[in-house]
């Protein structure tokens, strides 16, 4: 099954069509307004013709304040990439809620149109590109890939997201490959799914750092609690309480006692005897989740 069948988008819809209009425009053109073709689209508009893209791979727009006070100070350095409600509205019939009557959708730029919503602005330029809204892979592939460098991007916001290309794509591999990444990237990410829901709560507060966090995501989740716990008191060995000093001779006074220093738990090996391919191959799925043997065969192919 093609990308197209499995999100119920046209595949060609991209295309340019010269002449005529698809009878799914023109219905969405009749109930909306908008014109079908031949309208210059505008480099600024009202930013109240400007509606969140409800496929935005993050859940919460945090730090606004200081974006906003730059949008005030310093203006709009970057236009917003948006599509047209049209366009949108055809790629994705099921995902409209929250577009109002709007009739452009941002793609790339949520944050900035919060944060400009918050200062106030009464316009923002924008640059209309409608092939961003062709399918919701694409539309998630450019989300993803516009913040998967940047540091405010929550880390289960990132993962979920990725979990919804696996979803398209069908294996990690092939979402690795797009994102250019490789599949133990990909699997390290997607582990923080894996978490149960206490600890992912711990992942967001901060509580639980996210590179043990992903470690912890491969285990079983009845073990998840202890060596969750394990990590957190090592980051944050419990304070020992301070004696005063006793009042003794300096010259006879006994060295102070050295501070214990906390050890972090060994990472556990698979030890494997390499006699024959079945013998590796037992020794894997003894000691390794499936979703880490999918990964791991994933990558023995690549390497074939």
């Amino acid at each position: 099954m093609s990308k197209a069948d499995k999100l119920g988008v046209s595949a060609s819809f991209a295309r340019a069509q010269p002449v005529g209009v698809s009878s799914r425009r023109a219905a969405i053109a009749e109930a909306t307004g908008a014109p079908t073709s031949g309208v210059l689209p505008p480099s600024e508009v009202p930013i109240e013709a400007l509606a969140h893209n409800p496929l935005n791979l993050r859940e919460d727009l945090t730090d606004l304040d200081e974006l906003a006070q730059s949008l005030i100070v310093r203006g709009q350095l970057q236009p917003l990439a948006v599509a047209t409600r049209m366009a949108f509205m055809e790629a994705h019939p099921g995902q409209t809620d929250g577009l109002g009557r709007a009739p452009y959708v941002v793609i790339d730029g949520n944050r900035r149109l919060a944060a400009a919503q918050l200062a106030g602005l009464k316009t923002m330029h924008i640059h209309v590109n409608d092939a961003l809204a062709a399918s919701a892979a694409d539309i998630l592939e450019s989300a993803l890939i516009a913040n998967v460098h940047r540091v405010d991007v929550a880390p289960l916001d990132q993962a979920r997201a990725i979990q919804e290309l696996v979803d398209v794509h069908g294996s990690q591999a092939q979402v690795a490959k797009r994102l250019g990444k490789t599949p133990a990237w990909v699997s390290q990410r997607l582990a923080l799914l894996n978490l149960t829901p206490t600890l992912q709560e711990k992942v967001e507060t901060g509580e639980l750092k996210v590179e043990p966090a992903r470690r912890i995501g491969r285990l079983p989740q009845e073990e998840q609690e202890s060596a969750a716990s394990e990590s957190i008191n090592a980051v944050n060995p419990p304070r020992q309480r301070t004696r005063p000093a006793p009042t003794v001779n300096a010259v006879n006074a006994a060295p102070p006692a050295p501070t214990p220093v906390p050890t972090l738990a060994p990472t556990p090996r698979i030890t494997i005897a390499t006699d024959s391919p079945e013998t590796i191959a037992d020794a894997l799925t003894a000691h390794l989740t499936p979703d880490d043997l999918k990964a791991v065969t994933e990558l023995l192919v690549t390497r074939i």
